[in-house]
């Protein structure tokens, strides 16, 4: 059984816009939690670094609104989910696994995958192997990682910064990449799953999974992906923020190129964390299009 910290519930109470408990699974010892909220065909977010569910709080109403079942997983070392303390737990092929069990689980069939940030490479791979699962994409200000991807200034300053940073503050690189400060309660919640040194190992492993060079590990996952997506015909939309100093308007252009679509929507007055800048506005484009799509 992997060695892992808890968060205590306490600790993730009362928090502002955020009415839903907590509903969980089990994966090999670990308890795994999730939004799941609604009926009708299912919406999976997936967040990135170093957020949780708690990021699509103001997206999710829209859609739940329109009659669908969303669900928004806590990643393995975030939010609610129990975090591993090995840092080497923490993998590209450890967390797709993770969620991709969930699916299974749950028997998802006919979804919507939302992806932002990490959550991309991990939903978007779910969408190339479980194909039988997932009818949509949405896609937020992300990637697929294969080595030869160029990365700006601002990641590898980001990166650096948190492998000399043993005690990550969280909340702190959240606001830094919102257009607008999300205030000091928001920013809290952002903080809260991550009470103890310990509890950071998984938010300090992902800026230093993403592979770099083709021989890293992962890169050749991505790249496998990449090149699947690159045929693939199912629905997707793409919602970029005008003002992302990590993954910029122009990267999200050529990335939605690759995957043989546009950016449909440049997100105003937003940055990295488009949810927290225009939550709603996204929330109602992605229910906009579902209804326009039949769902």
């Amino acid at each position: 059984m992997t060695d892992a910290v808890r968060t205590p519930d306490e600790l993730l109470a009362d928090l502002p816009d955020f009415p839903w408990a907590p509903r969980y699974t089990q994966y090999e010892g670990l308890r795994m939690a999730r939004v799941d909220e609604g009926d009708g065909a299912p919406v999976v977010f997936l967040h990135g670094e170093p957020t949780w569910s708690f990021l699509w709080r103001k997206v999710i109403p829209p859609v739940l609104a329109r009659g669908h079942r969303c669900i928004a997983p806590d990643l393995a070392g975030f939010g609610r989910s129990d975090k591993p303390l090995d840092f080497d737990w923490y993998s590209y092929d450890r967390h797709t696994a993770v969620i991709g069990a969930l699916f299974e689980e749950l028997d998802l069939r006919g979804a919507t995958v939302v992806v932002h940030d990490w959550g991309g490479p991990i939903g978007l791979r779910i969408a190339v192997e479980q194909p039988e699962r997932v009818d949509r994409l949405v896609v937020l200000d992300t990637g697929l990682f294969t080595g030869h991807q160029p990365m700006t200034d601002a990641w590898k300053a980001f990166r650096d910064f948190v492998e000399r940073t043993e005690d990550l503050p969280v909340g702190f690189l959240v606001r830094g990449a919102c257009h607008t400060d999300p205030g000091d309660d928001v920013i809290a919640a952002y903080d809260a799953p991550f009470p103890s040194v310990a509890a950071k190992a998984g938010a300090r492993a992902f800026p230093l999974m993403l592979p770099t060079t083709p021989d890293a590990p992962g890169a050749e996952a991505g790249q496998r992906v990449l090149e699947a997506l690159r045929g693939d015909t199912r629905p997707k939309l793409v919602l970029w923020a005008d003002g992302d100093p990590v993954i910029p308007l122009k990267t999200g252009q050529r990335f939605a190129e690759a995957l043989g679509t546009e950016v449909d929507h440049v997100i105003p007055d937003a940055s990295h964390f488009l949810q927290e800048d225009q939550g709603p506005r996204i929330g109602a484009l992605i229910a906009d299009w579902l209804e326009e799509k039949g769902v």
